[in-house]
C-alpha cells in the first residue's frame, strides 16, 4: 500500500496495485489516458521513497522494518480516494473482504477465512464472533455479527495487519486485525481546516458531506484536537411495486425442487403440505403498493470527535479523546437480481438508528530505559432497527401456521386445505445495546538493544443485550378450528433469568429472542525479540488466553399458545435455564402450561423408574458457560542483508472466543447429529514467507508475502430447517487457505508521477466436513475468498503558476466468490472491476478536486446473501460525479 501527498511521503498500501498474469492489458489501458501527458512533458528527475512509520507491533517504526505484513493508509490517500466509510475500503483493499447489507451492517474478513453470511436478525443470540479484531487507535472494537462503522473522519492513518495478530493483538485477530488511527492533537501550532463535498449520483440521489477540523495548541505541554462531520448520501436502490402469498412458502414446496443458486431441495426440507390440492384456499396477497420509491437507501453519518494531549512531565504524557456517531439508514441496501438493476420488492418499511459513544484514555510514560502504556476505553453503542423480514417465507414450513386458517395447515383435521391465508408480510424489530469496557498494561524495553522486548497484561469485558421480536401483522386475522378471532393469547419472556422487559409482546410480535451475551477476556503477552549479528534476527511471541463467554435470556414464541388462553411458556428456549449449570430442567417442550411443565435434575439420569428425553438428558449436562483457555505462539526468522531489504519466515497462530447455542440438543431427523451446547474455538496455524524490498535507488518499493494457514475447526452458523427452525453454530469443517499477497510503488524518471499497486492471490478449500449433516462439501472454497484481487492507481502533479495541478486514475478488479461454505445457503458473487479519476488544483490554503467513481457504471457486487432461498447482492454505489474542496486556515 501506499501514501503519497505533498510531502512525496509513501508507504506500502493496499489501496492500489501491480499489474498481474491475465490482466495487466486491462488495467494498463484504462489509465494510459491519464498517464501520456506525464510521460511526454516531464524530464526525468531523482526521486525516492520515504518511510512510513506505524505501530503495528505495539511500538513506532517504520513499515520497511518490521517482519509483519501491514499495509498503511495515509490519511491524506484517504482524501485523495474519497474514501469515507466502509464500503470504500472494501473497494480498495486487496484481500479485504465482507458479508453484509450496508452500513453499520458488515462483517471484515482478510485472506479469505470466511465461512457464513452474517444474519443481523440473530447477531445477538447466533452471531459468531468475528475473526478480524477492529480497532480504534488502541481500543478493540469488535462485536458479534456486525462491526462499528466508524466515517474516515480526520484519520492519520489506516493499518491493516494480515494474518494471525493474536499474541499481540488478542482473541478476534484471528486472520488479521484492521486500526484506524486518529490524528493527535498537536503541539505546534493552532490551526484548522474545512471540507466540503457534493455530488450526483446515475439513476440516484444527490450526496453531501462537510467535515471540519480544529487544532488548539495551548502551550507547549497541552493542545486539544476536534473534528465534526456530516454526510448525507442518498439512495440509489428503487422499491419496486409487487405482490407475495403464501403459495410461495416452504410448506407447500417439493422435494426435489431446484433453487435458483443450483442446490435442490432435500427429501428432509421437502414441504410438509407438498403437493396438497390449494384450489379451495383464498390466498391474500401482501402488496407493497405504499413504499414503492425511487432511491429509498439514504444513508447520513453524523458525529465527532475531541481529544486532548497533557504533557505531564518531559517523559510522561495523558492522551484523552471521546467520540461519537449516529449513524442513521432508510430502505435495505441490497437488490434482487432477477428484477431490473438496483431493484428490490421490500414489504415492509426498513430503517437503522445506530448510536456510538467512546471514550478512550493513554498514558504513556518511560522509566529508566523501560517504555510504560496504560490504555483504556468504554465503548456504548446502541442499535435499533426495523427490518424487511418477508423473504423468510421462502425457507419456512410454518408462516401457513401462524397466517392461515387451521384448516388449510393443518390437514389432518380438514383432509382437503379449505379457508384463507392471509397476507405474509412479515418484519423484525431490534433493539441492542452492547457496552465494551477494555484495559492493557505494557511495558517495552529499550528498541535500540539486540534483546528487546515488549510484554503485557489485556482485559475486557463485553456485555450485549438484545430483544429482536419477530412481527408477523396478519396473526390476528386466521381461524382455529372454524372459531373466529384470538387465536393466540398475549406472550410474554420466560420470567426467569435475564428480562429486558417484563410487557407482553407487541400483537403483531409472533417470537422474540430477548438476551443478555457476555464475554470476559484476560490475556497476558509478550514477543521478545533477538538480534543474531548485524543481519539476523529472532522473534518469539506468545499470549496466554482465558476468555469466558456467556448467554442468558429466551427465546420464545406463541408456537401452541392458541390451544390456551393464556401464554402456556410452552415452546422456543429458557436460555437461562438451560445454561445456568444448576443441574435442574423444566421441559417446556411437553404441551403443557408452565406449571404443569415436568422439573428434572440430575438425579434422574440414574433413577430407573424415571423416563429422561434425550434432549433433556443434554440441557441437564449443559455447560453454564463457555470457556476457552489457551496459549497461542509466534515464531519469526528475520534476515536483513542490507538497509534496502528484509526477508523473514513466520509461524503464527490465532484464535476466536466461542459461543454458547440457542437451540443446543435438537437433533437431525436420522439422529445421527445433535446440535452442540457449546461451540469451541477454531484455531488457525499460519506458515508465512515475506519480503520488504526498495530498489532501484529508492524509486521502487516491492513488499509481499506467501503464505500457507490451516483452520482446524472451522466456527460456522447454519440455518438448517430440517434439525431446527433457528440459526445454531457449530465447529463444521477444517479448512485451508494458500495465498500470494503483494504491493508496489514506483516513481519513475519522471517529476510529479506515482504509480502503485497492491495484490492478493488466494486458493482456499474446505479440507473435511466435522458435520453429518450434508450442509458442507469438502472440496468447496471458503466464503467471500476471490482467487485474484487488485488495484492500480497513477498520479501525476506537476506546478501550474502558484498552484500545484493532478490527475489521478484507479481500477480495482475482484474475481467471483461465494457467499457461504453451507451449501444451500452459497450463491456466486460475481466479478468487478471499477475504476475511477479525479484531477485537482491545490494552492498552500486551499484545494478542489473533481471526480468520479465508477466511471463504467460497474453494477460490483461486493457481497451476496442466500440465507432465506433467495439471492440478494449488495452493490457498490453507481456511477458518481462529484466536486470535493478544502480550506486550511
Amino acid at each position: 500500500m501506499q501514501i503519497f501527498g505533498a510531502n512525496r511521503i509513501l508507504t506500502k498500501d493496499p489501496l492500489t496495485m501491480l499489474s498481474f498474469p491475465s490482466r495487466p492489458r486491462r488495467l494498463a489501458s484504462a489509465l494510459s489516458a491519464v498517464l501520456a501527458p506525464a510521460l511526454i512533458t516531464n524530464e526525468a528527475v531523482a526521486q525516492q521513497l520515504e518511510e512510513v512509520v506505524v505501530t503495528a507491533t505495539k511500538r513506532s517504526a517504520s513499515t520497511q522494518d518490521i517482519a509483519v505484513t501491514v499495509s498503511a493508509v495515509s490519511g491524506e490517500k484517504l482524501e485523495q480516494l474519497g474514501v469515507q466509510n466502509f464500503e470504500d475500503y472494501l473497494i480498495q483493499l486487496p484481500g479485504v473482504t465482507a458479508g453484509g447489507s450496508g452500513p453499520g451492517q458488515n462483517t471484515i474478513y482478510i485472506r479469505g477465512v470466511a465461512s457464513t453470511t452474517p444474519n443481523l436478525s440473530t447477531a445477538g443470540v447466533a452471531g459468531l464472533a468475528p475473526n478480524v479484531a477492529f480497532y480504534l487507535d488502541e481500543q478493540p472494537l469488535a462485536q458479534p455479527g456486525r462491526n462499528l462503522d466508524i466515517y474516515a473522519a480526520d484519520l492519520q492513518r489506516v493499518e491493516v495487519l494480515a494474518g494471525p495478530q493474536g499474541t499481540l493483538f488478542g482473541a478476534s485477530s484471528q486472520s488479521g486485525t484492521v486500526r484506524m488511527i486518529t490524528n493527535k492533537p498537536d503541539f505546534t501550532e493552532t490551526y484548522g481546516k474545512i471540507k466540503a463535498e457534493a455530488s450526483t449520483m446515475k439513476d440516484g440521489e444527490a450526496s453531501y458531506n462537510g467535515e471540519a477540523v480544529f487544532n488548539w495548541a495551548v502551550n507547549e505541554r497541552f493542545a486539544m484536537r476536534a473534528v465534526v462531520y456530516r454526510d448525507d448520501m442518498g439512495g440509489y436502490i428503487d422499491n419496486v411495486p409487487g405482490t407475495i402469498d403464501q403459495r410461495e412458502s416452504a410448506r407447500f414446496r417439493p422435494a426435489g425442487t431446484v433453487r435458483s443458486n443450483g442446490v435442490p431441495v432435500s427429501d428432509a426440507r421437502g414441504g410438509f403440505q407438498a403437493g396438497a390440492d390449494l384450489s379451495n384456499v383464498d390466498f391474500r396477497a401482501a402488496d407493497n403498493s405504499d413504499l414503492v420509491e425511487d432511491d429509498f437507501n439514504d444513508a447520513t453519518y453524523t458525529g465527532g470527535r475531541i481529544s486532548a494531549s497533557f504533557d505531564i512531565t518531559p517523559t510522561w504524557n495523558l492522551l484523552v479523546a471521546h467520540t461519537q456517531q449516529e449513524l442513521e439508514t432508510e430502505g435495505v441496501f441490497y437488490a434482487d437480481p432477477s428484477l431490473g438493476e438496483m431493484e428490490i420488492r421490500s414489504y415492509e418499511e426498513s430503517f437503522l438508528e445506530d448510536d456510538l459513544q467512546n471514550t478512550a484514555w493513554t498514558l504513556t510514560g518511560a522509566i529508566n530505559e523501560l517504555e510504560l502504556v496504560y490504555t483504556g476505553a468504554f465503548t456504548k453503542r446502541e442499535v435499533s432497527s426495523r427490518i424487511d423480514y418477508t423473504d423468510y417465507l421462502y425457507v419456512s414450513q410454518y408462516i401457513p401456521y401462524y397466517l392461515c386458517d387451521t384448516e388449510v395447515s393443518y390437514p389432518a383435521y380438514n383432509p382437503t386445505p379449505t379457508g384463507t391465508c392471509y397476507a405474509p408480510n412479515l418484519f423484525t424489530t431490534m433493539d441492542s445495546e452492547l457496552e465494551i469496557q477494555t484495559h492493557e498494561f505494557r511495558v517495552s524495553t529499550d528498541a535500540t538493544k539486540p534483546i528487546r522486548a515488549t510484554v503485557g497484561v489485556f482485559y475486557s469485558e463485553l456485555d450485549l443485550e438484545e430483544r429482536v421480536d419477530f412481527s408477523y401483522p396478519s396473526n390476528v386475522f386466521p381461524t382455529l378450528y372454524g372459531n373466529p378471532g384470538d387465536a393466540f393469547p398475549e406472550n410474554f419472556s420466560y420470567p426467569d433469568g435475564f428480562l429486558s422487559t417484563n410487557d407482553p409482546f407487541p400483537e403483531a410480535a409472533v417470537f422474540r429472542n430477548d438476551i443478555l451475551r457476555t464475554d470476559e477476556q484476560l490475556g497476558f503477552f509478550g514477543e521478545v525479540t533477538f538480534d543474531i549479528g548485524n543481519e539476523f534476527a529472532v522473534i518469539v511471541g506468545a499470549r496466554r488466553y482465558e476468555v469466558t463467554s456467556d448467554l442468558d435470556g429466551s427465546a420464545n414464541g406463541s408456537f401452541g399458545n392458541p390451544f390456551y388462553q393464556i401464554d402456556c411458556q410452552r415452546g422456543g428456549t429458557n436460555i437461562s435455564d438451560l445454561y445456568d449449570g444448576d443441574g435442574v430442567y423444566r421441559d417446556t417442550a411437553v404441551f403443557l402450561c408452565r406449571d404443569d411443565q415436568p422439573v428434572y435434575t440430575l438425579a434422574d439420569l440414574d433413577n430407573p423408574d424415571v423416563e429422561v428425553p434425550d434432549y433433556v438428558r443434554g440441557a441437564l449436562l449443559a455447560p453454564g458457560e463457555s470457556e476457552n483457555n489457551g496459549t497461542i505462539y509466534k515464531l519469526t526468522g528475520q534476515w536483513t542483508p542490507n538497509a534496502d531489504m528484509l526477508f523473514y519466515a513466520t509461524y503464527s497462530e490465532g484464535f476466536r472466543p466461542g459461543i454458547l447455542n440457542r437451540p443446543g440438543g435438537q437433533t437431525n431427523p436420522s439422529g445421527e447429529y445433535t446440535v452442540p451446547y457449546g461451540v469451541g474455538s477454531d484455531e488457525l496455524k499460519n506458515y508465512e514467507l515475506g519480503w520488504k524490498t526498495d530498489l532501484m535507488g529508492g524509486t521502487l518499493r516491492f513488499n509481499g508475502a506467501l503464505f500457507q494457514s490451516e483452520i482446524s475447526g472451522l466456527q460456522t452458523t447454519i440455518f438448517d430447517t430440517s434439525i431446527v427452525n433457528l440459526f445454531f453454530s457449530d465447529n463444521a469443517a477444517d479448512s485451508e487457505v494458500r495465498g500470494l499477497e503483494g504491493d508496489i510503488t514506483w516513481l519513475p524518471k519522471v517529476a510529479g508521477l506515482t504509480i502503485s499497486g497492491a495484490f492478493s492471490f488466494l486458493d482456499t478449500e474446505i479440507t473435511e466436513v466435522l458435520v453429518p449433516t450434508d450442509d458442507v462439501r469438502a472440496g468447496d472454497t471458503m466464503a467471500f475468498a476471490p482467487e485474484f484481487q487488485g488495484t492500480l492507481t497513477a498520479r501525476y502533479e506537476w506546478p501550474m503558476g502558484d498552484y500545484t495541478a493532478h490527475v489521478m486514475g484507479n481500477v480495482s478488479y475482484s474475481d467471483e466468490s461465494y457467499s457461504d461454505i453451507i451449501r444451500i445457503n452459497r450463491d456466486k458473487i460475481d466479478s468487478w472491476t471499477m475504476m475511477g479519476v479525479t484531477a485537482g488544483l491545490r494552492a498552500d490554503d486551499w484545494s478542489a478536486t473533481a471526480f468520479v467513481d465508477n466511471l463504467t457504471d460497474e453494477r460490483a457486487e461486493l457481497s451476496r446473501n442466500y440465507v432465506n432461498d433467495r439471492g440478494r447482492a449488495t452493490y457498490a454505489r453507481p456511477r458518481t460525479m462529484g466536486l470535493r474542496v478544502s480550506y486550511n486556515f
